[in-house]
């Protein structure tokens, strides 16, 4: 099946595929370095996240791709769209802002650290949600900022499905990488 494409591997010489190899990974740095520019840019961990569930749904369905961006001075107000993780889960959540609440005096309260003046505490809910997050925080009764991602500020819909295709069928990513890195080896340019 691939035995033009191995003899013309073989015809190529060892200095060619060398820098092909140097051709690939510098593709790979560079996507490396836009994701962490965009990072700092927005200020976020990560300026694009994938829907992962109907929990958002009229407003997002599952496979949109969110733009997202978290300037440290500005406020979450209630009906913004947010991102956030719980500390201990890997999958960051995508919810409306239902409630917010500033800290007036320094304060404990229950499941979070001390609380300073002026601090914003936050508590969401998925508009295809019967309920709030409360369940979701494992054991917080707000969320803090340090726990948000970002704001939503632009979607394309459906892109995203290409990202749970992958994540749902690993064979299939390993499939794409391998073609990809084989069409970086052989290619003559």
């Amino acid at each position: 099946m691939f035995t033009e494409e191995l003899k013309a591997f073989r015809r190529l010489g060892f200095r060619h595929v060398f820098l092909q190899v140097l051709n690939f990974a510098s593709v790979i740095a560079s996507g490396l370095m836009i994701w962490k520019g965009l990072g700092l840019i927005t200020n976020t961990e990560s300026p694009i996240v994938v829907v992962l569930s109907g929990s958002m749904e009229p407003a997002f369905y599952r496979g949109d791709l969110l733009f997202l961006t978290n300037p440290p001075h500005e406020r979450y107000h209630t009906g913004d769209i947010t991102v956030y993780k719980i500390p201990g889960a890997d999958i960051p959540i995508v919810h409306r802002v239902m409630e917010t609440h500033d800290v007036s005096s320094p304060v404990k309260i229950s499941g979070l650290d001390l609380k300073v003046l002026g601090e914003q505490l936050i508590l969401t809910k998925g508009d295809n949600n019967h309920i709030d997050d409360i369940e979701l925080y494992q054991g917080l009764d707000w969320l803090e900022r340090k726990h948000i991602v970002g704001k939503v500020r632009g979607f394309l819909p459906y892109v995203g499905y290409i990202t749970i295709a992958m994540n749902d069928f690993p064979q299939l990513k390993y499939a794409l990488l391998g073609v990809l890195g084989l069409l970086a080896l052989i290619q003559r340019e």
